[in-house]
Order: C-alpha cells, then structure tokens, then sequence
C-alpha cells in the first residue's frame, strides 16, 4: 500500500465484509482530508451486514459502511480558512439537497434527495466512513473544543439524534421521564435529560450491561424488564406517572409499556424504528398521549459537538469497545452482542 491509498470497510453483500484498498482523492475547493481515527458501528450498519439491507432498502453495489466518525484534518482544499491542519473534526453524514420543499421550509432531515453517507438507499450509493482517510466538503467538518479524544468526537451523530428527539419533546427540567432502551440511543437520551434536569428518569432494558452504563449516564432508576416483568408496574398506577417516554427500543411491548406509565396527556418519542408494530391504541386515545416520532438530525449536529467538547454531555461510559479496523467482522459481532456492548468504534490510523 501506498501512501496514496487507504483502507475502507466494505460491504459487498450480506455477510460479506472486506478490507479492502482504494486510492485517495485529494482535496479539492471547499474540501479537506480527515484522517479517520474511530467509527461508531450503528444498528443501521449491523443490519445491512447480517441482512444485507434495511427493510425495502438493499445493498446493491459494494458500499462502504459508517456513518459516525471523527478524525484529524490532515488537508486544506483551496478556499478553506476556517479550520486547520492538525484540528479534531467530527464529520457530519448529513447531506441534505437544500432545494426540495422540504429543505426550503426548513425541515432538511427531511430531504427528498439526501444523500446520508454509508446509505444503500439510493445507486449508486452513498459512500460511508469506515476507511483511512475521506475527502469531504469543510462544512461537513465540526471542530471540537476543549480536550477530548477521537471516540467521544465520534459520538457526535448519535448524540445529535438524541438531541433533536429531546428538542421535539419540550422542556425536560422537573419532568418525569422514562426512557425504553439502554442501547447508546438510550443511553445518550438519559444523559441529556440528566443534564436539563429532569426530576426522575427511569431506563429499561433486557440486559443488566447497559442499564449500568445507563445508571452511569444518568439514570435515576433502572429496570431490567426481562428479569423483572412487573418492574415497571409502580409507574402504571392513576392512569400514568411519566410526562414523557423517549422510546428507543421500537419492540411493541416496551412501547405498550411505555403508553401504560405515560400519565394523560404525555408526551411518547418514538425513535427507535421498525416494520409494522401493533400498538394500544385504546391507550393512545383513552389518555390523549401525544405520539410523535424523531427522525436524524440538523442543527443539532453542531450542538452535540459543543456538548461534547465541553463534556456537558459526557459520552465516554457508553464506550464500550474499539477495534482495529483490520478486525472488523469482530467488532461488529461485539456490537450486536447487547450483553457486553453499547457503543463499539472501529479504529483507525487517524493521522
């Protein structure tokens, strides 16, 4: 290998995932080079490798998975003059066309033609963040204040996602708030409502690992709902105890749980997603729950890098293993084992 290539984490099909070299592109106006130095491996990525796609979305050409990633900028394009060699980025995936309707009345994670880096939803496809090094529009790049390393940049996205649920939910100070799936999904929501003061927070999951690093985020309470079935049940009483459920879970019982505990009225995040899932409606209705789904991010991108640059939101308990990338079908198995996994990175040369 030459100094001219890199190394990419590529997808060819289900189950098959290769090491493999491509040929670097330089920078060209408006761009920079990021040496990659972590990956956070999504369920987005499990699913396209253990079942080549998601839903109706298939892999039909090589792709190279990741979309969570950060790095060092190694490269200026001409032009660029507001970040420097040598800076921490986190790379925002986002690519909104900034033309559709939607993007023009301002709901851009909604775009009609977004091209979300390491997504087989259109072809060719949208080329991820599993390699070496990337050449990619300066504006995509976010500089990290303060001290912090590689890994916690690179929870930049997840946390976005978060952030942008916890903005659709409202206020969280002095609200009662569960939240349904200890995975970095949940484990981020938790800290967030932790950090705008939310007067209790219960997390649940099926195993006793990320209700741990969920304790560790901030969670007030924690219930292993597998072990104890009945764990929920003191929330369930007067019709509802929680003012609001982030769901991250998208498994129908812990979102018919959920509409249980939520009081009248309450507030339901539904991030977490899947096929079709039989709800309560008789809940939904009967208790006028305000149901409202969170889908990615936009500005809070930026947010998430300044919270985690300061560590106002301190991600690094949700790290829970790195791999090298040479050893990647590992860390992916790592990753989909929930009972000693929450967040797992792919590491890379990062210079």
């Amino acid at each position: 290998m030459t100094t001219d290539d890199i190394r990419v984490c590529r997808l060819h099909e289900q189950g098959d995932l290769r090491i493999e070299t491509l040929r670097a592109t330089p920078p060209g106006p408006g761009q920079v080079s990021v040496a990659i130095g972590a990956g956070g491996i999504c369920g987005s990525d499990l699913h396209y490798w253990h079942h080549g796609g998601i839903g109706t979305i298939r892999v039909r050409e090589p792709i190279i998975l990741g979309h969570e990633a950060a790095g060092y900028v190694v490269a200026l394009g001409e032009g660029v003059s507001d970040l420097a060699e040598g800076d921490l980025v986190a790379v925002n995936p986002s690519h909104p066309c900034g033309e559709c309707k939607f993007c023009r009345g301002d709901l851009p994670n909604q775009c009609l033609q977004m091209r979300f880096l390491g997504s087989a939803m259109y072809l060719p496809h949208a080329q991820g963040l599993f390699r070496d090094r990337v050449t990619i529009g300066a504006a995509q790049c976010h500089r990290l204040p303060g001290d912090v390393s590689v890994a916690e940049a690179a929870c930049a996205e997840p946390l976005a996602v978060c952030l942008h649920a916890a903005r659709l939910a409202g206020p969280l100070a002095g609200q009662r708030v569960l939240v349904t799936g200890a995975g970095p999904i949940g484990a981020f929501v938790t800290a967030i409502a932790r950090a705008e003061g939310a007067a209790e927070i219960v997390t649940t999951d099926l195993q006793d690992l990320p209700l741990d690093v969920a304790r560790r985020m901030g969670a007030h309470r924690t219930v292993n709902v597998g072990a104890d079935p009945t764990g929920l049940d003191e929330w369930k009483r007067d019709k509802g105890q929680f003012d609001i459920v982030f769901e991250c879970s998208a498994a129908a019982p812990a979102i018919n749980q959920a509409l249980e505990c939520l009081r009248p009225r309450g507030r339901l995040i539904q991030i977490g997603s899947g096929g079709p899932t039989p709800l309560s409606l008789n809940q939904i209705v009967g208790k006028e729950i305000q149901f409202h789904g969170s889908f990615r991010f936009d500005v809070e991108f930026a947010e998430a890098v300044e919270a985690i640059g300061t560590r106002r939101i301190d991600v690094r308990p949700a790290i829970t293993g790195d791999w090298p990338m040479d050893e990647a079908e590992a860390a992916f198995a790592a990753a989909a084992d929930r009972t000693r996994s929450v967040k797992v990175h792919l590491r890379f040369d990062g210079r």
